[in-house]
């Protein structure tokens, strides 16, 4: 492609309307509230950590700086930290369509994983079965593996065509047997963007007895999340993808959570879902949680409770993203040496690339002093990675956000075709 191609290349505008049809998405107004964004930074590295909203940093802070104490119900400041726990779960609830009886916080996605992966254990014999999946980012592996390997527990592989990225029921049901205690599955590759199917993939999990294990940590932050419609007996999350802070969530059933026996101090709370959470709870967090879910819930016009506006406004995102999507994947397509490994029928706007004659670490260096921000390596999917005979090096990863914009879009192309030439 040459120079006078690219500056003609055809991308479809901000504000056409979305596939939902019925709103159009204002990407300037949502930018409008990033402060960091302002910088100018093309920022395409979303699948590690998302820009921060005003509203939630405010929130950080106001909590912080306000009189708060521990929880509890006799002081003021001892209600204001209920108040905080009590709004997060119920954000947190809206936002995964859960029981708010039944979200758990913890430091990050993985702690919670490894957290329960020891808990769920307890019950594990020598023989029992548990299922990981090559898709999945390591934090939906190794605390299984080891576990099950403290216990002597059998750990089977899911596979995945490395040709077209995707993972089937088929190849889930593989590998199930009347031994298996466990199944854990991402629902969206943060490397390739592959969305398994969810639902489909739970009722063989459930028809063999098993529970089903979700790591959403990169589907929450670009689609709608129902957990039971998934059928996910264990969801987790995490904030700092989708405009919070550094903190994990988990939901679940209570009546599941009531059968589980964690580790804890003796004088913490026996009560669901307090029992799964370990010390004071960051409050801070948590109300800076609470804030992203509603600066989601109202980043397209909609009216109705939390939930219906969060849903809406996903839509609308979802369908923005994935313009974007498409104008980068015929930008790539255009160019020479590029192989594009995110190819999922169902995915998530995040691309992986390698180059014939580059190294991407080379094209992630080379896009930093354009001030676009891609990089490259595997991170943490390195099962996927050497499934896709990438090794631990990986590719360039960009990941599209709902702050993404057409004029972004452009600088990655045409800095990746400057790269390709030099």
């Amino acid at each position: 492609m040459t120079a006078d191609s690219a500056r003609h290349r055809t991308v479809p505008r901000a504000g056409a309307n979305c596939q939902s049809g019925h709103m159009s998405y204002d990407v300037e107004a949502v930018r409008a509230h990033f402060p960091s964004l302002a910088t100018g930074t093309a920022h395409f590295d979303g699948p590690g950590g998302s820009q921060v909203p005003s509203v939630v940093a405010d929130a950080v802070r106001d909590v912080m700086v306000s009189s708060i104490s521990n929880r509890g119900r006799t002081t003021a400041a001892e209600r204001a930290a209920d108040h905080v726990v009590l709004a997060a779960r119920r954000a947190a609830a809206d936002l995964l369509a859960a029981d708010p009886a039944a979200i758990v916080f913890g430091r990050s996605a993985t702690q919670l994983t490894y957290e329960f992966a020891r808990t769920l254990a307890k019950t594990w014999r020598p023989g029992d079965e548990v299922v990981v999946s090559r898709l999945d980012h390591d934090a939906n592996i190794r605390p299984w593996v080891q576990v099950a390997a403290q216990v002597g527990a059998v750990v089977r592989w899911i596979g995945f065509d490395p040709a077209s990225g995707e993972l089937t029921p088929d190849d889930v049901a593989a590998v199930l047997s009347p031994r298996t205690r466990l199944v854990a599955v991402t629902g969206a590759s943060n490397l390739i963007g592959t969305r398994p199917p969810l639902a489909a993939i739970a009722e063989l999990v459930h028809e063999r007895g098993a529970l089903f294990f979700v790591d959403g940590v990169h589907l929450t932050a670009h689609n709608a999340v129902d957990v039971t419609a998934f059928g996910a007996d264990f969801f987790v999350c995490s904030p700092y993808k989708f405009f919070g802070p550094h903190c994990g969530v988990l939901a679940a059933a209570p009546d599941l959570l009531a059968t589980l026996d964690p580790d804890k101090l003796l004088p913490s709370s026996d009560a669901v879902p307090e029992r799964f959470e370990l010390g004071t709870l960051p409050y801070e967090l948590l109300a800076g949680t609470t804030a992203a879910v509603d600066f989601i819930a109202g980043i397209a016009p909609g009216a109705g409770d939390r939930r219906t506006r969060l849903v809406t406004s996903w839509e609308a995102v979802e369908a923005h993203e994935d313009r974007l999507r498409a104008a980068v994947e015929a930008g790539l397509r255009d160019l020479p040496g590029v192989t594009v490994w995110s190819r999922a029928e169902s995915r998530t706007p995040t691309l992986l690339a390698t180059f014939t004659d580059h190294d991407p670490t080379d094209a992630y260096r080379f896009l930093a002093d354009q001030d676009v921000n891609a990089p490259a390596g595997s991170f943490y999917a390195v099962e996927t990675s050497r499934w896709l005979d990438l090794g631990d090096a990986g590719g360039l990863r960009v990941g599209l956000a709902p702050y993404s914009t057409d004029a972004e879009v452009e600088r990655l192309l045409t800095a990746l075709e400057r790269f390709l030439k030099s």
